[in-house]
């Protein structure tokens, strides 16, 4: 009898443990299919930018996976402890690139994060910072409002005394990460005064709807510009619906689900019925979850089928002229020839396998030396809003990628991405190097045009 009782008591003890034992919900947890294809070979982790850095195996794409099967089996907890590890991934997908058994890492870091997102409740610090970036950055109108502040903050030299002290540092590095990669505010930056409609300089070819975006609607409007002269020189017709708002990148890419299903949907409805070819994105991110759509919105009855439809029409602006070919007269964009470094950008470089068409129109520029850097293809540590969320992993990637850039001699650097470009500029500064960084539109605008670089 005393036995029989031992033995019940094992048995509720072994089920209490179990049911304290918090794993995935039932909403679309990562697939166990795509879990067992991983076969642990290790390719992942020479291109892994967090375990490089980190040099831990559970922050690899290997043994991330090694956690979601866990998990997946009641073997580990989604909890604080496993968390740090899904955080700690930047998303870059290198690994993807590299896998030689085709494992969708992709896929399931994209069902892991809105499972971490519902169900292991984050600190205090971390709530207030992650409240500000989703309630702010994805909204233009709302980050419109703080453009006169951050403006005085620079103009009155505030920003430069508080760099000096460190006091941001200290209080919150979170903070100070944000601050750091802040860009010039300009009077650029107030402008918002697209007409609806630009036409195509000499003969229509297609009629084509530009995604303006949110950081670089504001921040980097230059390369909005160019983007919309570069297109109209080559005989598009451009569209820019004036309800268009965040593509979702932001939210989408830290599991933010509901906020990101709702931005897509915004943007979908903003080009419904303006009869566009294509709809061009300049920003790599971006491009990325435009081009996702189908499976942001894959639970979604109404939106479903127009998600597809709306990501087959997405083509990145480099990867859509290469295809219908440049028409108009290119022009020295200095005196010399010019020696220049691409970036590659990840989500366009792994993302979107997009990797040869910026090279192919920067090399149809007159006078220009296309360098390539080693370690072209591991992330900066921008990776969206990373480099504010692990500031230290972050910084580490950074220096590595500029020392990189800056070991080719190139006098300027082309990148694809406004993450990557604010990135890039801090750690240029910091390292106290004085190099100018364009995105390739803008290159390929002054080309046009006749306008030379001051370097």
């Amino acid at each position: 009898m005393q036995l029989s009782d031992n033995s019940n008591n094992s048995f509720n003890f072994q089920q209490a443990l179990e049911e304290e034992i918090k794993g995935f919900d039932p909403k679309n947890p990562p697939k166990q299919e795509l879990i067992d294809s991983c076969v642990h070979c290790g390719f992942c982790l020479s291109t892994c930018p967090s375990y490089r850095v980190i040099g831990k195996e559970m922050d690899s794409p290997r043994g991330r996976i090694y956690l979601m099967d866990a998990i997946n089996k009641g073997q580990a907890a989604l909890d604080e402890t496993t968390t740090q590890h899904f955080d700690s991934c930047l998303g870059c997908l290198a690994c993807v690139s590299t896998c030689p058994a085709g494992v969708q890492y992709d896929g399931l870091i994209a069902a892991t994060r809105p499972q971490v997102e519902r169900n292991q409740p984050r600190n205090f610090a971390d709530k207030i910072i992650r409240t500000i970036i989703f309630n702010l950055f994805p909204y233009p109108q709302r980050l419109k409002i703080f453009l006169p502040l951050l403006w005085v903050y620079q103009k009155l030299g505030i920003q430069k005394i508080i760099r000096a002290t460190g006091l941001l540092k200290y209080l919150s590095p979170r903070l100070a990460a944000m601050d750091s990669i802040l860009p010039e505010i300009t009077l650029s930056s107030f402008k918002q005064t697209y007409p609806d409609v630009i036409p195509a300089q000499g003969k229509k070819r297609y009629r084509v709807g530009v995604v303006l975006g949110c950081v670089q609607r504001l921040f980097f409007s230059p390369v909005n510009e160019a983007t919309v002269r570069v297109l109209t020189a080559n005989g598009c017709e451009v569209v820019i619906p004036k309800t268009q708002g965040c593509c979702a990148a932001l939210p989408a890419h830290q599991g933010q689900e509901k906020q990101a299903q709702a931005l897509a949907k915004q943007m979908i409805d903003s080009f419904a019925n303006t009869d566009v070819d294509y709809i061009i994105i300049n920003a790599a991110g971006c491009g990325h979850t435009l081009k996702e759509y189908g499976h942001i919105l894959a639970d979604d009855p109404e939106y479903k089928e127009k998600g597809k439809q709306f990501s087959n029409q997405v083509k990145d602006i480099q990867e859509f002229l290469v295809e219908i070919g440049l028409t108009t007269p290119l022009n020295h964009l200095t005196d010399d020839n010019l020696t220049l470094v691409y970036q590659d950008a990840c989500h366009l470089l792994h993302g979107q396998k997009i990797s040869l068409q910026p090279r192919q129109i920067l090399k149809q520029i007159p006078g220009i030396t296309l360098k390539e850097p080693i370690d072209a293809a591991l992330c900066c540590g921008s990776a969206g809003v990373y480099n504010m969320l692990q500031p230290e992993v972050a910084d580490e990637l950074g220096k590595q990628k500029v020392n990189n850039l800056m070991n080719t001699g190139a006098k300027l650097i082309a990148s694809p991405n406004p993450g990557c470009s604010l990135q890039i500029k801090k750690h240029l500064n910091l390292q106290g190097k004085d190099i100018k960084v364009m995105h390739p539109m803008e290159l390929l605008d002054y080309s046009i045009r006749g306008i030379k670089i001051n370097l």
